[in-house]
């Protein structure tokens, strides 16, 4: 049953680059309520972007704790590209513990490059050597954020930390898990796709879609769509290489290697997917997917390379090269904006656990890999309140 008041509450984990787009852009489509011209989706339930409202937001960083979103968004190191500069939004920005997530290496470049940490939270990082990690502050720092989220009445929480933030991830999981927030997690720590996570949700009552947020025309959704194509046009792919490079905090954090373990196996999930799911065995295949290079005069766009190398008719060689560039932080948050509201229409039809039609869509490592259409038939079926073979599954018993 659709909500009378017709708001989501929507809380924000990390107001970086991603968060600026996914507010400009909910802001924009409120205005221009006529646009659709960007969209995936401009109606999900019932739900549209105007429907939409960010309540609070948490972060570590010293330029944006305190501050309301509207100004939060587009304070440093955020460089995004402006595409709506006229926020509405008073939500505040409170403080959150570091924990593992910001990546020390980080301390080499400037301040305008990388996460300046508030001088009060860098008891509770856990990762900087030389200062005794702060477990009372940690707990303290919980039962505020559990009553702000109490107070703002959150429903749904997106999680925009930063690459390896492994343990932060699972902190504000237990916290989703114990207050009934679904949780959009948008990086490459497994929760919706562990199934010992997703279980805890699924005891708590909650629908959740991750994990690893699939950009709405990026790198990922490109590979999976020519590695579909390959297939389904008889060829055997020798090999696939996905190469990306930019200049936002993102490819800033992944030059630590330590934390991209978790990202070069999302990555290379969406491709290798493709052929699990047609029983074609990958041992024969190069398949490579990876952050490369950070960049910092690239800003927040990011440049994409792809090589295929196929065998055709006969064995015949195929050779496809193609780069792609894109604003990186729209794109993303042109595929969050329908996560918020499948999630949400999957809490009123009373699913729980992991979506799989829309993680599939949306995340890069969802707990089902999908061929495109078949995710895409998930996503519709949801947008329509309609029940499928999978969500007939998920109802709350």
């Amino acid at each position: 049953m659709q909500k009378k008041n017709n708001k989501i509450n929507v809380a924000i984990l990390g107001v970086g680059n991603c968060a600026s787009s996914l507010v400009q852009g909910v802001e924009y489509y409120t205005k221009f309520s006529e646009k659709t011209s960007g969209l995936m989706a401009d109606d999900i339930g019932g739900y549209k972007a105007e429907n939409i409202e960010f309540v609070c937001g948490f972060d570590v960083d010293e330029r944006k704790i305190g501050l309301s979103l509207k100004d939060a968004i587009f304070a440093k190191p955020n460089c995004t590209i402006v595409l709506n500069g006229d926020i509405t939004s008073e939500a505040p920005v409170y403080r959150s513990p570091v924990i593992d997530g910001v990546s020390p290496e980080m301390a080499a470049y400037p301040e305008s490059n990388r996460f300046v940490i508030k001088e009060e939270l860098k008891a509770t990082d856990a990762l900087i050597e030389g200062i005794a990690y702060d477990r009372a502050l940690v707990q303290a720092l919980r039962a505020e954020i559990v009553q702000h989220l109490k107070d703002h009445q959150v429903e749904v929480l997106i999680n925009y930390l930063p690459v390896g933030s492994q343990l932060a991830t699972e902190f504000y999981a237990e916290i989703c898990i114990e207050l009934g927030i679904s949780l959009v997690n948008c990086i490459p720590v497994f929760i919706a796709s562990d199934p010992e996570w997703e279980q805890k949700f699924i005891a708590a009552g909650i629908p959740i879609i991750g994990d690893d947020m699939r950009s709405q025309f990026g790198a990922s959704i490109v590979s999976q769509m020519l590695q579909e194509l390959a297939f389904e046009r008889g060829h055997h792919v020798k090999a696939h290489i996905q190469r990306n490079v930019g200049g936002n905090t993102d490819f800033l954090n992944m030059e630590d290697k330590n934390r991209l373990k978790s990202k070069k196996i999302s990555k290379e999930n969406v491709i290798r997917a493709q052929n699990d799911i047609r029983g074609i065995a990958t041992e024969d295949s190069f398949l490579h997917a990876g952050p490369s290079e950070y960049i910092a005069f690239y800003g927040d766009n990011k440049v994409a390379n792809f090589r295929l190398e196929l065998e055709g008719f006969m064995g015949a060689p195929v050779i496809f090269d193609a780069q792609l560039s894109v604003q990186d932080s729209p794109n993303s948050a042109g595929v969050v904006i329908d996560a918020i509201r499948y999630v949400y229409v999957a809490r009123e039809l009373g699913l729980v656990g992991a979506l799989r039609g829309p993680s599939a869509s949306t995340q890069k490592t969802p707990p089902q890999q999908m061929m495109f259409s078949d995710a895409i038939y998930e996503c519709h079926a949801l947008a329509k309140r309609e029940l499928t073979e999978s969500t007939r599954k998920q109802l709350k018993q």
